[in-house]
């Protein structure tokens, strides 16, 4: 996995091409809102993304089909570890305790209940196999 943290431009570019999973630079730059940047500015964007090795592509002649290399899920995990480890001493613990002090809504706290329930159902069963 690529161990680098993205801009606040790259990630937007990213979260776009999570969305396509694959496309063109012109499918990217139309999933911006308006006003959108320049598509020179999203173009230097993925080819920075790319020398990363974030991204990749496919060629057809003089136009490149982009796709991610990272996923979505492995680039929050990588963000997510060392916060972890910084801020809340490596205690998930701690991470759901800060959920659960915030100011999330009860359907919100639900939410994520039913995940950790979900969770630990699938534990519970893979573990009685």
């Amino acid at each position: 996995m690529v161990e680098k943290k993205l801009t606040t431009a790259e990630e937007q570019v990213m979260q776009h091409l999570w969305d396509l999973e694959h496309g063109f630079l012109k499918d990217i730059v139309e999933k911006y809102d308006t006003p959108r940047p320049a598509y020179t500015t999203v173009s230097t964007v993925v080819r920075v993304l790319v020398r990363k090795g974030f991204i990749g592509f496919r060629a057809y002649g003089k136009t490149n089909e982009y796709f991610p290399k990272v996923t979505k899920a492995q680039y929050f995990q990588q963000q997510v570890t060392p916060m972890l480890s910084n801020y809340l001493k490596d205690s998930p613990s701690a991470f759901a305790s800060y959920f659960a002090s915030s100011k999330l809504g009860l359907a919100e706290l639900e939410d994520i209940k039913k995940l950790i329930d979900d969770r630990i159902r699938k534990i519970k069963a893979k573990k009685s196999k």
